[in-house]
């Protein structure tokens, strides 16, 4: 059997987004063994075949590595783009101005379009419009019938179909496009495991999309990704109302002050740790190595505080995508995530998170109090004990999420009949999905993982296992410890 938590895997998760230099499944298998836990369809780039083709390729990779993998479906979200330049390169310097027209189609060398056909109606003198991920930026200075006069407060290089920011803009346009609805039913139907919504402003868009997955009978978790400042005023119930969320640092970053992006980046994931909600830590993770076989120091740095932060993962993007060193890519995140890890579970621990010492689960959360309980309680006791491992059974992956959040060191493995929730906790910090488990707990389930462990040399006699399962006694609850000596 093969081992599914070998020495050199990180505790963190990885996701990786799957592209022309990762699609094929000898490939997509080489970069599970590498450290990838959950891989990433972004719909806002291919066709729906392409997307089934590469849905159907990691179910093949993760059968073939034995090991559960999961599947992130990104919505792409209203995605404001510019349309296409009569000629291009533009070159925007200090002052110039430019006029965005209704329409798909530019005229003139100063005229600019998008594919929002209300944009001229929305936009309002003094508002900001940030271009090509804020690398140019300008204001409204005018507004006529049919165009918004902007003037170049910060020079750079346009080109067709860049994306278009405006911070503090509020536009009717749907956080779900009719792209999107389509889509997310379709992932929902083709076993999915994560739906991400992009551009979330509020509860309603996570509520509707968490109502279109339902209905398809599919138990994906909806992962909000917080990337406008609309999101952070109401972060909370946002938090609140998703399974997961997503630290969307590349359109974030334009939508607020860039000087703001690392705070709020802290802000998003404390919240997620105080509701025990998993948090990914997205975009320019390791950009350089898309063209670099090393990272930037700066690079390595970020993934690190991003785990002393409390991220669940990191996120990979084009590193993987269309880069030219993914599987390097891979290895590279792995080892600053060991190397993080080993950090915090050193005798002094300075650097691990006071905030992980006692996690407080409100009960507004959604997790049974008699679990939040038992869940502590097998913490406590694995780390007086001194146990090698401790095992969660559970049947909707709940209990492990709530495990994870006290970023326990001890070796964690989670157990269920449901392949479904194995898979929904490869995003889970620290928990190893385990295949092949008995259905029922008691004996079986530890004579399964006693018999298991010494096969893979991960226990010796008189090592000590931590159990935490359910019972019939209270429906929903995780209310049944059990420690076990091994033999």
């Amino acid at each position: 059997m093969t081992d599914p938590f070998p020495a050199s895997k990180s505790r963190t998760k990885i996701v990786a987004t799957v592209g022309p230099a990762c699609s094929t499944v000898d490939m997509l298998r080489t970069l599970i063994d590498a450290g990838v836990d959950v891989f990433r369809i972004n719909t806002a780039h291919g066709t729906r075949a392409e997307h089934q083709v590469a849905l159907d390729a990691i179910r093949t990779a993760s059968d073939a590595a034995n090991r559960p993998v999961g599947v992130l479906v990104d919505l792409a979200g209203p995605k404001i783009r510019l349309g296409e330049l009569p000629h291009e390169p533009v070159h925007c310097r200090l002052g110039d101005e430019f006029r965005f027209v209704r329409g798909l189609v530019a005229t003139a060398p100063n005229e600019l379009t998008c594919g929002y056909a209300l944009l001229v109606d929305e936009l309002e003198v003094g508002d900001r419009v940030m271009l090509a991920d804020g690398t140019v930026s300008m204001e409204v200075v005018g507004s006529e019938e049919d165009a918004a006069v902007c003037r170049v407060t910060g020079a750079g290089v346009l080109r067709s179909r860049q994306g278009i920011n405006l911070p503090g803009v509020v536009l009717t346009v749907p956080s779900m496009t009719v792209a999107d609805l389509d889509n997310a039913s379709w992932a929902a139907q083709a076993g999915a495991d994560f739906i991400s919504l992009s551009f979330v402003r509020g509860v309603a868009e996570v509520n509707q999309l968490k109502e279109l997955v339902r209905a398809s009978d599919s138990r994906a978790l909806v992962v909000a990704k917080i990337e406008k400042a609309e999101a952070m005023t109401h972060l909370q119930d946002i938090v609140l109302a998703a399974d997961a969320v997503m630290v969307a640092r590349g359109d974030l970053g334009v939508e607020i002050d860039l000087a703001e992006t690392p705070m709020a980046q802290k802000r998003i994931v404390a919240t997620c740790q105080q509701f025990a909600k998993p948090v990914i830590v997205a975009t320019q993770m390791l950009d350089s190595m898309q063209r670099s076989p090393r990272p930037t120091r700066a690079e390595v740095s970020d993934i690190a505080n991003a785990i002393l932060d409390g991220a669940d993962a990191c996120m990979l993007s084009g590193e993987t995508a269309i880069g030219d060193f993914p599987i390097q890519t891979v290895e590279m995140m792995n080892r600053v995530m060991l190397a993080t890890e080993a950090t915090m579970a050193s005798a002094d621990n300075l650097l691990q998170p006071s905030a992980f010492a006692r996690v407080p689960i409100p009960a507004l959360s959604g997790v049974h109090p008699i679990t939040a309980a038992t869940v502590h309680g097998a913490v406590e006791i694995a780390a007086q004990l001194r146990a090698t491992m401790v095992v969660i059974a559970s049947r909707s992956g709940a209990t492990a999420r709530v495990q994870a959040k006290f970023r326990q060191l001890t070796r964690v493995v989670g157990v269920s009949d449901s392949v479904e929730t194995l898979r929904r906790m490869t995003l889970f910090w620290g928990i190893t999905p385990l295949l092949g488990a008995p259905a029922e707990g008691g004996p079986k389930l530890r004579e399964f993982i006693e018999a298991w462990g010494k096969t893979s040399n991960r226990l010796a006699t008189g090592d000590r296992v931590v159990y935490l399962m359910g019972s019939d006694v209270v429906k929903s609850a995780h209310n049944v410890l059990v420690v076990q000596e091994v033999v």
